[in-house]
């Protein structure tokens, strides 16, 4: 698989990443231990070399589990984790990134990935309670003491992007971003390119609703955070749809399916964007791989983008106590 670098940090990573928190948590009941490690490097096997973990997704257990997986390969991989969601008794309650917070996750996350130093530590999201000048200071101190190698954020807005770039340059942003989130085009995508900051979407593949392997009549978990999102309210679900049967249909075209399609197109978008799509199934971690093997002409682009703008996406991407979080 092709490598790419995250804006100008020298960070080289696969053109595609494997987030791996559905493996633990989010989307119903968690993989099986040894399942889900044979997905882990089943992707380093396939030339992914680019692995997004968190404190919270268990919590805890995510990053044991990725810590396991890539123990034989560890030197050849870039491990991304996370700090900034305060955790009491296994529940998120709110932000934290209070300096002395920052430091304890650190510790407790080398533990827990069985590393000596995270390859990127990314602010989960934005804590308003402390200033993010305070926050990028703490990490360079972390990167001088070799426990960091570089310094993300998530969810952010460009001011304080701005902000905590002139105290420690960010090397990535990770936000959501695919064909039916576009939002980022707008003011962050310029922001980053302008201070050489490379950009990580998750969910690239709307939660799994761009595979096209979601309509209004599926059940999910009980468990399953997409219960709460309006976006995949029934009637949205059945709205949207004409967005996946458009993406299916120019995927038949170009011999692929419509998830390698919704890749390919952020992949062309920007030299520095490393999408991380996450999956607990190894034939589908195949799949989306290959989309870094499909290139997508200037024609195929501009009729991409001319169709999706015709079809308005119904519903919003986070219930309104997720969405206060982001963009600040």
């Amino acid at each position: 698989m092709q490598k790419r670098k995250l804006g100008n940090s020298g960070l080289e990573v696969s053109a595609l990443g494997l987030g791996c928190m559905g493996l633990s948590f989010g989307y119903g009941p968690a993989t099986g231990k040894s399942d889900a490690i044979k997905v882990i490097r089943a992707a380093y096997e396939r030339g992914i070399t680019f692995f997004d973990t968190a404190e919270v997704y268990g919590p805890y257990t995510n990053e044991e589990l990725l810590g396991e997986a890539v123990a034989p390969f560890r030197d050849q991989v870039v491990i991304a984790t996370k700090f900034g969601f305060k955790l009491e008794n296994g529940a998120m309650k709110g932000t934290d990134s209070r300096p002395a917070t920052i430091r304890a996750v650190a510790e407790a996350s080398l533990k827990r990935l069985k590393t000596d130093r995270i390859d990127l530590f990314y602010q989960h999201r934005v804590d308003p309670d402390v200033p993010i000048a305070e926050v990028a200071g703490t990490v360079r101190e972390l990167i001088a003491e070799g426990k960091v190698k570089a310094f993300g954020l998530s969810e952010a807005g460009a001011g304080t992007i701005r902000k905590a770039h002139a105290v420690q340059p960010v090397a990535a942003l990770q936000s959501e971003y695919s064909l039916w989130w576009r939002e980022p085009e707008a003011e962050i995508l310029p922001t980053l390119a302008e201070l050489g900051i490379g950009f990580v979407p998750f969910s690239p593949l709307g939660k799994g609703f761009l595979t096209g392997k979601i309509d209004e009549h599926t059940a999910f978990d009980k468990t399953d955070f997409r219960n709460t999102v309006p976006r995949f309210s029934e009637e949205n679900r059945k709205a949207n749809g004409a967005l996946v049967d458009l993406l299916g249909r120019l995927a038949k075209d170009r011999n692929a399916t419509a998830a390698q399609i919704a890749l390919a197109w952020l992949l062309a978008q920007r030299p520095w964007i490393v999408p991380i799509p996450g999956t607990t199934k190894l034939h589908r971690l195949e799949e989306n791989a290959g989309a870094a093997d499909l290139t997508l002409s200037a024609g195929d682009l501009k009729e991409i983008n001319e169709a999706v703008a015709k079809i308005p996406v119904q519903g919003a991407r986070y219930p309104e106590h997720l969405q206060k979080m982001v963009g600040r």
